[in-house]
């Protein structure tokens, strides 16, 4: 799948009998959904074009209806399936906001500079996400996105610096 499509949401379940469907938010303002129009749903590794028509909210879910489709036999597959628009139809990122995926695969570096590993994850835990960083050992550890503690991210050069606050490695690590 090309760096240029971003997932935002990820189909749970049909809504009604009329092809809408519940839609669990992965990005960070809900409000975007009022604006979607042409989208992409991932099924069995290909992109399927679609085109959103009506938003409704519910809870934390986003009830959608898409173009063609008034059915829930014709809708129920995409179960489970992610939702994505092309970078160019992203809501645009405001000074210190990031896309996850261009993220993933970054370099982390202490503020002394000490390579840590690679960031291989990110997790959305409500508070401010959560970084996962895996060194070459494989050992993770998890670095929550606070300027505290992220002092850079260098996209340019695809690394970041990073400052590992107390508690945050285990007391065990030899220096």
């Amino acid at each position: 799948m090309g760096e240029d499509l971003l997932q935002i949401g990820v189909i749970t379940s049909t809504h009604g009998i009329r092809g809408e469907v519940k839609v669990f938010p992965t990005t960070d303002d809900n409000n975007r959904f009022k604006q979607l129009k042409d989208c992409f749903i991932e099924y069995k590794n290909e992109m399927i074009p679609a085109k959103a028509k009506g938003c409704k909210f519910f809870k934390n879910m986003v009830i959608l209806q898409f173009e063609g489709i008034d059915n829930i036999n014709d809708i129920e597959k995409y179960k489970q399936c992610g939702i994505y628009v092309d970078r160019q139809h992203a809501v645009p990122l405001k000074k210190g906001e990031y896309f996850i995926t261009d993220l993933i695969g970054m370099q982390v570096f202490s503020d002394d500079g000490k390579d840590i590993g690679i960031l291989r994850e990110v997790l959305p835990t409500g508070a401010n996400d959560v970084y996962v960083v895996v060194d070459e050992n494989g050992e993770e550890l998890l670095l929550p996105a606070i300027k505290e503690c992220i002092l850079l991210v260098d996209m340019e050069h695809r690394m970041m610096r990073v400052h590992l606050m107390k508690g945050l490695v285990d007391g065990g690590v030899d220096d």
